[in-house]
């Protein structure tokens, strides 16, 4: 993807998260120029994975197969000062676009519609060698425990969530006609370095092709801080 598409999704996110009311921390907003100024008291945010998530999955199309994600908490999995055992993230899901059918290794979350379009998911439980299952899987929908068959497609209006854990696959995009989703997610722990698991094979974090100056940075961004401050000299 290209730093100058990264920069225009997020100015749009920001606009429509404003006007869906949902207000994000300060370190959201902060340039190049401000993450000079932070020090070591905030590594929080680089070492949990905080901040911005844009990914086409290797599309070359986000419009229609993308996602954004701003991970506000989180733990971590293999630093133990990190005490965390749960992760919260806002989602924006357009019309029409899709996240591509994956699972997690140890991830469980809720996937809550927050407000706007209505969410569609479909839904698969898996084998052991990563397989779609053709048996039936249980999942809870707020509350309410119900069996499905694999392959259902369920239609999350707005306040309405579903818990899904490990081994379930599940793909879901805005349905068409009825607005850009606000989903929010409150998990266990989540590191999308190392958990996913796509049925097919994806690029889940992308290259960036830096055509321009980053406006705000995106958490894979955080192990090449130095350099980034550096184009500012």
């Amino acid at each position: 993807m290209k730093r100058s598409e990264v920069n225009q999704i997020i100015e749009r996110a920001i606009v429509f998260l404003r006007e869906m009311r949902f207000l994000l921390p300060p370190f959201a907003y902060w340039t190049l120029e401000d993450w000079r100024t932070k020090g070591p008291e905030y590594d929080e945010i680089k070492d949990n994975m905080l901040g911005w998530d844009v990914t086409d999955f290797g599309s070359g199309d986000f419009r229609n197969v993308g996602l954004l994600l701003f991970t506000l908490r989180n733990g971590n999995f293999n630093d133990p000062k990190y005490i965390k055992p749960y992760c919260e993230r806002i989602l924006i899901v357009e019309e029409g676009q899709v996240l591509p059918s994956h699972t997690h290794y140890r991830k469980m979350e809720d996937i809550i519609n927050r407000g706007g379009g209505n969410l569609m998911m479909e839904l698969y439980g898996s084998n052991e060698d990563g397989t779609y299952s053709d048996k039936p899987l249980t999942i809870t929908m707020d509350g309410r425990r119900l069996t499905i068959e694999p392959g259902t497609v369920l239609r999350l209006t707005p306040g309405e969530s579903i818990t899904l854990v490990p081994g379930q696959y599940h793909k879901f995009w805005g349905e068409p006609g009825t607005g850009t989703v606000l989903l929010g997610e409150v998990s266990t722990v989540g590191d999308d370095r190392v958990d996913n698991r796509f049925y097919q094979a994806t690029g889940r974090i992308p290259e960036i092709i830096e055509d321009e100056k980053p406006k705000y940075l995106l958490f894979r961004d955080y192990p090449i801080l130095d350099r980034l401050l550096s184009s500012l000299d």
